[in-house]
């Protein structure tokens, strides 16, 4: 195996996952998942990991990095495995740490997988659901925890767990952890750590303040990254349409139609923003549904179980709600907001392209937008296709027709000026939103009922100048 893990570092790939020296369990199980060749992520750190030695792993999502971390965990714990009724010999040796609920299921369920032959027990806990239920797992004993640090904390307090015997700590998606205001958590839970531990910290994006967090939890850690800082996977296509602010859900429900994708995922800002496109498009016709915050965690696993069974078609969801979602060949993403955060664009478009797969990335951006848009391009060192819908294209000929018409020349106040990212007009009348169909009684706000456009529909519009 020594032999192996130098090869590997040496920067000769392993060609098969047998040439890590894994057990035989380890091996069956990955035969079990059609698993034959490693992963770039894999090959280069499942050897330092079995080296004991720390490390800072960086790749495109959706390129392995779970496997690449938890395999060596379970080798290196099986010398630990029994079959033993009591909970002393099940302490927790390995902790694994995520920003999400959803992230946290995900890795439970491929550490599972991977285990499937060993006599090592794994256990998840997060928050959203009754800690009681949570209890009696952690307190008959496991030796593999992935855990989010809130709910941890709470499991710690009420002494369902000892982190005493802990001695390898995996930090899974660090970057989203320290957006998320978790860092005073995560350092209360390294106090309690053994100092003489192995710790692992993977992630998509590499920022300059996880690198501070490595030099302050890591000891002389090796850097492994098979891409380059925040890099987006190149089997991904990526695109974006510039339409109006208030053409967007029209602009949606035209992509989805001409596109005819199985399994869409719509990312949106605004929890409020992802419940109420999700409602717009199932009146449509669509099979769409939400998933936010807001929703309690059985309400988010029965619809993130309903996508992967194919039963929704379009899911629309926010980032926090997205993190550690994995949907075997899920075609196209949908950023119906551009995220705040560059950084984000990343991540949310590496829920696509997954495994070597082809993906599709598709970005709507209005004139509001286009400041987040320069930063996205920033972030990963390339210009994206700007295109344009020709419906809406036609759209804008027609306003523009309208405006123009008797006068020989275009209207300044039109805000379909031309096909780029110009700011619109202070024009009151161009500046409401219009909405082709008015919102049934039930769903309609006040807001809406009070501001929301003019009484006359588009066609009558287009017959002459609008007055202010």
């Amino acid at each position: 195996m020594a032999e192996n893990q130098q090869k590997a570092l040496a920067g000769t790939s392993p060609e098969k996952f047998g040439d890590f020296g894994l057990a035989s369990e380890l091996l069956k199980a990955l035969d079990d998942l059609g698993y034959s060749s490693p992963t770039p992520i894999q090959s280069r750190a499942i050897p330092v990991i079995l080296e004991g030695k720390d490390v800072m792993g960086a790749a495109q999502t959706g390129t392995g990095k779970t496997a690449g971390y938890s395999l060596p965990v379970l080798q290196s714990l099986l010398y630990h495995a029994n079959t033993s009724m009591s909970p002393a010999r099940h302490p927790v040796r390995a902790l694994v740490l995520v920003p999400t609920r959803e992230l946290a299921d995900q890795v439970y369920e491929d550490i599972r997988k991977y285990a499937k032959y060993t006599r090592l027990r794994a256990a998840v806990v997060f928050g959203g659901v009754d800690i009681s239920t949570q209890t009696g797992i952690l307190r008959a004993g496991t030796e593999i925890l992935i855990a989010t640090p809130g709910r941890l904390l709470d499991h710690i307090q009420q002494k369902n767990v000892n982190l005493g015997q802990t001695h390898i700590l995996v930090l899974d998606e660090a970057d989203r952890m320290l957006d998320m205001g978790f860092l005073p958590d995560l350092q209360r839970i390294v106090n309690l750590l053994p100092k003489e531990r192995q710790t692992l910290l993977f992630s998509a994006t590499f920022s300059s303040e996880i690198r501070k967090l490595a030099k302050s939890f890591l000891e002389n850690p090796v850097s492994v990254e098979v891409a380059r800082k925040n890099a987006t996977a190149d089997n991904v296509k990526q695109a974006v349409y510039h339409v109006d602010e208030t053409d967007k859900n029209e602009a949606v429900e035209y992509l989805l139609r001409q596109h005819q994708q199985k399994q869409v995922l719509i990312f949106s800002n605004t929890k409020a923003g992802a419940s109420r496109l999700a409602r717009q498009l199932e009146k449509k016709g669509l099979k769409a549904s939400a998933i936010h915050g807001d929703k309690t965690q059985a309400e988010r696993m029965a619809v993130l179980d309903a996508f992967k069974e194919g039963n929704i078609s379009v899911l629309v969801a926010t980032d926090v709600a997205a993190r550690g979602l994995h949907i075997e060949e899920l075609p196209c993403v949908i950023n119906f907001d551009l995220p705040f955060v560059a950084e984000d664009y990343v991540h949310r478009i590496g829920r696509t392209g997954r495994a070597g797969a082809t993906g599709e990335a598709i970005s709507l951006c209005s004139a509001k937008d286009e400041k987040l848009l320069n930063e996205i391009e920033k972030l990963i060192k390339r210009k994206l296709p700007l295109l344009t819908i020709p419906v809406f294209e036609l759209k804008k000929e027609k306003i523009d027709k309208a405006e123009t018409a008797g006068s020989g020349k275009r209207s300044e106040r039109s805000p379909y000026k031309s096909v780029g990212l110009e700011k619109k007009s202070q024009d009151p009348w161009f500046d409401r939103p219009y909405v082709p169909e008015e919102p049934s009684g039930e769903e309609k706000r006040p807001e809406e009922q009070v501001s929301r456009l003019p009484k006359k529909p588009l066609a009558a519009l287009l017959g002459g100048k609008p007055k202010a």
